[in-house]
């Protein structure tokens, strides 16, 4: 079987070759694995590293990048029977990253997503945002279509069906995994595949990040609203969540104010990519975005044909000598 692993990048010099590296390092028995790289213009040393470390590259001009096209420019270039997606800041943990994430995709869960830990240099609140959505257990299915594709793989044959869609501002990942939710199929998340995920960001960054995440939600749960209110309450319960746990541990002086700074900027883009939107699910919208509020995968059914134990002993055989971190 051939894996196609495919990397989004632009000015990813500073991860890259580490990421190139520990893709080169994973063991592979029983399949074979190509790498593809879509760059929408790297300014940087990128695409020089990608050629050096054998890659095969596709390019997207800067002005027509959208997640999904890019994605797709990838997918339609591979010829893997999966599709592997890894941010081009995202690093292995281990060796056994890539043969435990496509371990447990079938036909009937064709979509599987892996765990992500913050690197040393992560905010503090985004480590809290980690821990939330990626649990330390798998749960394969999950149930609903949460998923991200900084670290997630893909039955080919399922992309051509159901592609990506790019005209949306983020969320692509949710996008899909929504439609196959719909169509009968399922999502799995694969705690024994961790990357560390590396974000390096300004605040207006981060808050355009949200931002534009919270206008694809529309298109993806349109019943989602968050009022000027929410933000409020949202923003003090991080808050109060996040300064707790930096008391705990000794480090509130120096923490406060990346706290506060990265908890408003996420929360008022969340918001001011929302506010248009006059439908409201509670239920909903406090899994997303309420702090306190666990949302991370939960079991779902069984599919036909399949159980949990053996859909996690083929993961378990894979990582049985590595610990998640």
């Amino acid at each position: 079987m051939l894996v196609s692993v495919i990397v989004r990048t632009f000015n990813e010099e500073r991860y890259l070759p580490q990421l190139l590296g520990a893709v080169a390092s994973q063991r592979t028995d029983g399949f074979a694995c190509e790498v593809i790289v879509v760059d929408s213009g790297s300014t940087d040393d990128t695409v020089a590293i990608a050629r050096a470390h054998g890659c095969r590259l596709e390019f997207i001009p800067k002005a027509e990048f959208s997640f999904g096209r890019s994605l797709n420019i990838g997918c339609a270039a591979a010829h893997g029977r999966v599709l592997v997606f890894v941010s081009g800041h995202c690093i292995p943990v281990h060796e056994c990253w890539l043969a435990n994430l496509v371990a447990p995709v079938s036909e009937q869960m064709p979509l599987c997503y892996g765990r992500q830990v913050g690197g040393e240099a992560t905010r503090f609140s985004e480590h809290q945002l980690f821990a939330k959505f990626f649990a330390s257990t798998s749960c394969l299915p999950q149930e609903g279509f949460f998923c991200n594709n900084a670290n997630a793989a893909l039955l080919a044959s399922v992309w051509e069906r159901y592609r990506f869609d790019e005209a949306l501002t983020g969320l692509e990942d949710m996008d899909l995994a929504k439609r196959l939710y719909t169509a009968g199929l399922r999502v799995g998340y694969v705690a024994e595949a961790p990357v560390i995920h590396h974000h390096h960001e300004s605040w207006a960054q981060v808050r355009r990040r949200y931002e534009r995440e919270a206008i694809a939600l529309q298109h993806i749960l349109p019943e989602v609203h968050i009022s000027l209110f929410d933000f409020g309450r949202y923003l003090l319960s991080a808050l109060w969540l996040d300064g707790t746990r930096a008391l705990v541990q000794g480090r509130l002086g120096d923490l406060a104010g990346e706290i506060f700074m990265f908890r408003l900027m996420q929360f008022w883009g969340s918001y001011r990519g929302n506010h248009e939107h006059q439908k409201l699910s509670k239920a909903k919208k406090e899994r997303y975005f309420y702090p306190g509020k666990p949302a991370g995968p939960t079991p779902a059914a069984v599919p036909p044909g399949e159980n949990h134990a053996a859909i996690a002993t083929r993961v378990d055989r894979r990582s049985a000598t590595h610990e998640s971190p």
